[in-house]
């Protein structure tokens, strides 16, 4: 039957179905509205990087009776992540005839024996030996945690006696909001390392973030969003951009405060003047208005560094800082490893064929040999979480409801720490971008290598939670920046051009619910930047999920294309007036991100036409246009004040009216039972539009996929990393 369906199914069709199988989509919405696939190279490279094999036909229909098969082989799913409040139910594989007993060994203890269900399915051949499928339900009253399956099958005649076991994610229906946060909630943005003070070693740090966040929490504010602050290169050229890291897990130890270190004050004058001296290396950049020069900064601190770590530390403070190497466990001791080697040997492609693999025998000795680096590497971790653990005691402290919101990077550095320690985790030979869209019109690749969604299965999402914890904790809400990633991502396999990618699926469901329960756990809220080419559905889903949207001022419009009424836009969401992703608005409005692509080279059609906005446009829909139309001048041409609209929506200035207790409601009415976003500010003065990452969502899929009466939030945007 299979081999008479085979013969008369084309060979095209048969390799879009292994595809789909396999989660890899075989067609999409291009940003001119049209329907476009990815091509027959780009779908084998794809599954290539998936496992699977596609290169033939023969080893296309290999790999088809392998996907059908694939399930049957396992006794238990890979890992089982279900709702609280849900009832489901979980598959048994098993010989066919023999008797399983299913319970579920609690996290905390305890046992919970499952009863199984009426569904029934016939008998599969599995190389040879007749496999059947008994269902086990699982109760919706199971509490919320990582728990254990266990499946105990009897003898039977084609097989002695076994067990198997599955880890079991019980994750939140719903991540509800904070009670203080009330209807709604207001703060602030910042690029942390531009907030800079008379001490800050010519970057923001720590100790900046907790003196803004006991400002902004004195003045009435929820929260203070800053950038990512992920871990970047130990040695060499650090990358300026916080979104691409070498590790997502852990910090920069650049934003430490030396001074800020309890045994500074135990240092002997001549060390205590080691610091000083170095601190003065860049104390004259704090206030200057110049780029930051990273390279320099870290360097005079980790000299400063140096010195404190080798003065050691008291008895107690030591046995805090072996707690939180324990508490990290291996993720902290592999970081701390490559940061030692990339120290010694350069760049990871620099590095001996023989340390490339970090489970060798090779790597085993040369962290033998590098102990003492690797412990001073893992002591910074542990002062830069005590220090922005001050940060964040200090927020709820002065009144914020939600304290600091950090920022999650997309993905990390191809050649960092991330890759290094853990490469299993990473589809190899593939880069994750976007396809076209109106303002990145040949596509982007942002360089950074996919998660493996079968490598996240079979570890039961340990890369994820593992991450999304240590973030939490010292946060009170998390950015997820391109949440969507969680749904799928564009793959491009590497040689190839940035259109010549295919989306990937993950399991959703999975992530999303392994994130809400970590969040859960931290007492902390999820924000997603669910901007670009997001289907409609992926952003009814995360809503009902209790994850925030965010809004961008410039993107929600009316039929007619006017700004939207605040008051009408969509509930949940963080409403803002600009991004990270857009250039500063008064360059937006004077549309330097449109005469900068024609500069170089990016633009596939006339730059008039991409002024006039996405397709289906008007000429005057553009906001400077409308600017212009109103008898104003355009922000950026001459007029620095800005429409007085903006002026007095403006989240600080209106929050600076009445007590706090009364004054949000009454700066921001809003109907009864309305809830409205969170509006967020950002300063724009010390950004620079070529550390911005272009946009990813296709304008004309945006208007295809958007329901009725409503205009695309967000294609627009320019996002540049």
């Amino acid at each position: 039957m299979t081999e008479s369906i085979a013969a008369s199914e084309p060979a095209g069709e048969r390799l879009k179905r292994l595809a789909e199988a396999h989660g890899v989509s075989t067609e999409y919405w291009d940003y001119h509205g049209n329907l476009a696939a990815p091509s027959r190279a780009t779908l084998v490279a794809v599954l290539a990087a998936l496992g699977v094999d596609a290169g033939t036909d023969e080893e296309v229909e290999a790999s088809l009776m392998e996907a059908d098969l694939a399930p049957w082989r396992l006794t238990l799913p890979r890992v089982v992540v279900t709702r609280a409040g849900s009832s489901s139910s979980v598959p048994v594989h098993l010989p066919d005839g023999a008797s399983v007993r299913v319970r579920v060994e609690l996290e905390g203890g305890g046992r919970w024996d499952l009863s199984q269900t009426d569904e029934w399915t016939l008998p599969h051949d599995v190389d040879g030996a007749l496999t059947g499928r008994a269902c086990f339900a699982l109760p919706a009253d199971l509490p919320l945690g990582w728990h254990t399956l266990v499946a105990e099958i009897d003898a039977s005649p084609a097989r002695e006696a076994f067990s198997a076991t599955a880890p079991l994610a019980v994750t939140p229906e719903r991540l509800e909001l904070p009670a203080a946060l009330g209807l709604r909630g207001w703060g602030a943005m910042a690029q942390l390392y531009s907030v800079r003070s008379h001490g800050s070693w010519g970057i923001g740090d720590a100790d900046d973030l907790t003196e803004l966040v006991s400002f902004l929490g004195d003045e009435g504010a929820d929260f203070l969003l800053i950038n990512p602050l992920h871990a970047a290169e130990p040695a060499g050229r650090m990358t300026p951009s916080p979104y691409l890291p070498v590790t997502r897990r852990f910090v920069n130890p650049i934003y430490i405060r030396p001074e800020a270190i309890g045994e500074v004050a135990r240092l002997s004058g001549p060390r205590r003047s080691l610091v000083q001296w170095a601190f003065e290396e860049v104390s004259a950049t704090d206030l200057s208005a110049e780029p930051i020069d990273r390279d320099a900064v870290w360097k005079a601190k980790r000299e400063a560094l140096e010195v404190i770590f080798a003065a050691g530390r008291s008895r107690a403070r030591q046995r805090d800082f072996e707690r939180f190497r324990a508490e990290q466990g291996e993720g902290l001791e592999r970081y701390a490893l490559w940061c030692a080697l990339t120290e010694k040997y350069g760049a990871l492609v620099d590095w001996p064929h023989t340390l490339k693999d970090a489970s060798s025998a090779f790597v085993a000795n040369e962290a033998r040999t590098l102990t003492e680096r690797i412990d001073f590497y893992a002591w910074m971790q542990w002062i830069v979480d005590e220090q922005l653990g001050r940060a964040q005691a200090e927020a709820k402290a002065s009144g914020m409801s939600l304290g600091v919101m950090d920022d999650l990077a997309v993905g990390v550095h191809p050649h960092g720490a991330d890759v290094w320690s853990d490469p299993e985790s990473f589809a190899r030979g593939i880069e994750v971008g976007a396809p076209p869209d109106m303002y990145n019109q040949l596509g982007q690749n942002w360089s950074q290598p996919p998660w493996s969604p079968v490598h996240l299965a079979e570890t039961a999402y340990a890369p994820l939670r593992d991450m999304v914890r240590t973030v939490l904790r010292h946060a009170g809400a998390l950015r997820m920046d391109h949440i969507v990633g969680l749904f799928r991502l564009w793959w491009i396999p590497r040689g190839m051009r940035a259109d010549q990618g295919a989306y990937v699926r993950y399991d959703h469901e999975a992530m999303v619910g392994v994130v809400l329960l970590e969040a859960h756990r931290a007492g902390a809220v999820i924000i997603g930047e669910d901007l670009g080419t997001v289907e409609p559905w992926a952003r009814d889903y995360l809503a009902s999920r209790g994850v925030l949207g965010t809004s961008v001022l410039w993107f929600e419009k009316q039929h007619d294309g006017w700004p939207l009424q605040p008051a009408a836009y969509r509930r949940l969401a963080l409403s803002t007036v600009n991004t990270h992703d857009l250039p500063p608005t008064a360059g937006y409005l004077a549309d330097e991100h449109v005469a900068l692509r024609e500069r170089l080279g990016l633009l596939t059609e006339p730059a008039e036409r991409s002024r006039r906005g996405p397709p289906g446009a008007r000429a005057d829909d553009h906001p400077a246009a409308r600017a212009r139309a109103a008898g104003r001048r355009p922000l950026g041409a001459g007029d620095r004040r800005g429409p007085a609209p903006l002026r007095d929506a403006h989240p600080l200035r209106a929050g600076r009216r009445g007590p706090r207790r009364w004054r949000r409601r009454a700066a921001h009415p809003e109907p009864a039972g309305h809830r409205s976003g969170v509006p967020e500010l950002e300063d724009p003065a010390r950004r620079r539009l070529g550390q911005r990452r272009p946009g990813r969502g296709p304008a004309g899929q945006r208007q295809a996929e958007q329901p009725a009466g409503r205009r695309p939030r967000g294609d627009e945007a320019l996002r540049r990393r």
